[in-house]
């Protein structure tokens, strides 16, 4: 038999389209089995359509495409057996088909990547907006402390470590205006668990202590600046460490820091 001249007769074009007999199929199956030119000529029209198929969809990412072009290709037989066709316009719709299936797993590909980016974008853009929120913060609190340390009306009240903790120090800008009254606490370590420092006012004699708050919450981010009640009349300022809540009356044993003004 002379396979060149059946390759180029045409038949086997025909074979993949589906345009022969069911005996002509039988016998295009029978000569592929038996001439390996042949089934090697059939594999080359099937990749020739796959390769069409794949044009018309070309970004389709090379992972999805290599898994459609495998099972297509790599099958026991490496023969695509089709059903005989009775006209042209079925073996069209077929192809039609076939392409609309590709096209449609690209365009879900897509869908799905451009979800991924949106996503993506959406929470890069609420990072950004937290970045400027957080920046914006620590503008205004750097601007408020810059101002509570060059107010002139602000008396600086230095805070020495007494004998229960000689490490420890604190400040108090108490304004000679409007009375307020600013604490940082930077010097101080951590309280313990279940215990807050509590700040007082003093008048020396007699010795009178007037609790002027907590420093449970920062005034200014995490300055370690604390807003306590205002004062007018004081001598001095003491800080004690007290339980949570505070006290009545301050714990001499737990003074931490004092100072007069």
């Amino acid at each position: 038999m002379n396979t060149r001249e059946y390759i180029e007769s045409g038949v086997l074009e025909l074979y993949i389209f589906g345009k022969l007999s069911e005996s002509e199929n039988e016998e295009v199956q029978v000569y592929a089995n038996e001439y390996p030119e042949i089934k090697q000529e059939i594999e080359s029209i099937e990749k020739a359509i796959i390769n069409l198929s794949y044009s018309v969809a070309p970004n389709l990412s090379l992972d999805n495409f290599n898994t459609i072009r495998k099972a297509l290709l790599e099958r026991e037989s490496g023969v695509v057996t089709l059903k005989p066709k009775s006209n042209w316009p079925a073996y069209m719709g077929w192809a039609a088909s076939f392409l609309l299936l590709l096209g449609a797993g690209f365009l879900y590909f897509q869908m799905n990547q451009n979800d991924t980016l949106l996503k993506d974008s959406r929470e890069k853009n609420q990072d950004l907006q937290k970045s400027v929120v957080t920046l914006e913060e620590q503008n205004k609190n750097n601007e408020t402390l810059l101002n509570l340390f060059k107010d002139e009306n602000n008396k600086v009240v230095a805070l020495a470590g007494q004998t229960v903790a000689p490490e420890a120090k604190a400040k108090i800008y108490w304004n000679q205006n409007d009375h307020s009254v600013y604490v940082d606490a930077a010097g101080l370590p951590e309280p313990p668990k279940g215990y807050v420092y509590q700040v007082w006012s003093l008048k020396m004699d007699p010795l009178t202590p007037t609790s002027i708050g907590l420093l449970e919450k920062t005034e200014i981010g995490k300055s370690r600046i604390f807003k306590v009640d205002n004062t007018m009349d004081a001598e001095g300022f003491g800080i004690t460490l007290e339980p949570a809540g505070g006290s009545a009356a301050p714990t001499l044993e737990q003074l931490y820091t004092l100072g007069k003004v």
